[in-house]
Parts: structure tokens; C-alpha cells; sequence
């Protein structure tokens, strides 16, 4: 066994490949519309869970709560979320997505679909679902407590 077949046998140093040509590739594909990855983590979590505090969109997308504020500042300054005072807690504010930011996700969904096509082209499309199982099954395990 030379040591390319040892290298390419190795799922750790795999997924790490794959990781990084799809960063460079999500990165640069929505940098040409005008969004950011950590945009579109905030606007999907506030469509699929509804409105949330900093603290829980951090915990719910794995955005540093000190890069959370930074990345929130950017989508109010563009309207698309909202801020307002927790009824419950004056001290904390509760973000939502605005109608601009829904129209946003939308057209971001629509670039992050053609990237995931050019990333996963020698794919079929139930390798493709085959693929996302298993990696939410590690990614469930890693993340669950005792881990």
C-alpha cells in the first residue's frame, strides 16, 4: 500500500478535503450574492424556528455569541431582520426576520442549491440523500452529551 491509497483510505482526511472545497466554494458563491454563510445560518434558523434572542440563534446556528452580534448588526443594517425588546426580559432583544430577509433566504436557497449541484455533481440524487444521512448521524452522535 503506498502511502496516496493510505491517505485516500482515511474518512478524517477526507472529510477534511471535501470540508474545505466546499467552504471555498459556499464562500465564493454567496460573496457574488452579496450574503455571507453565517447570513443565511441566521436567516434559515429564524424561518425554520421562528424569532429567537442572540443567545439562542447562537446556540442554534454554532455562531460565537461575540461574532453573533457582528453578523446580526449587518442583516438589521440591510433590513433583513428585525430587533425588539424581549417582553419578558427588557434587558435582551429578540430578532426576527423581516419580509425582506424572507425574500433573501429564498434567492439564497436558489444559489446554495447550484452550489451543492456543482459540489455533489458525481453524485445521484439518492447518493446525495444517502450522504446527508449519514453525515447528520455523525454530526447527531458528536454533538450529543457524553461524547
Amino acid at each position: 500500500m503506498n502511502s496516496d491509497d493510505r491517505l485516500r483510505q482515511r474518512a478524517s482526511r477526507l472529510l477534511s478535503q471535501v470540508a474545505t472545497r466546499s467552504d471555498r466554494l459556499i464562500n465564493e458563491g454567496l460573496a457574488q450574492a452579496d450574503a455571507r454563510k453565517w447570513h443565511y445560518a441566521v436567516l434559515a434558523s429564524l424561518q425554520d424556528f421562528g424569532p429567537a434572542s442572540q443567545a439562542a440563534l447562537s446556540k442554534r446556528t454554532g455562531i460565537y455569541r461575540s461574532d453573533m452580534v457582528g453578523v446580526l448588526n449587518e442583516l438589521a443594517q440591510r433590513q433583513l431582520v428585525e430587533r425588539a425588546p424581549d417582553p419578558d426580559d427588557q434587558r435582551r432583544n429578540v430578532i426576527t426576520i423581516s419580509t425582506a430577509g424572507r425574500h433573501q433566504l429564498r434567492r439564497l436557497d436558489k444559489v446554495l442549491d447550484a452550489l451543492h449541484d456543482e459540489l455533489l455533481a458525481p453524485l445521484d440524487p439518492a447518493e446525495r440523500d444517502q450522504l446527508v444521512r449519514l453525515l447528520t448521524r455523525l454530526l447527531d452522535h458528536h454533538d450529543s452529551p457524553g461524547s
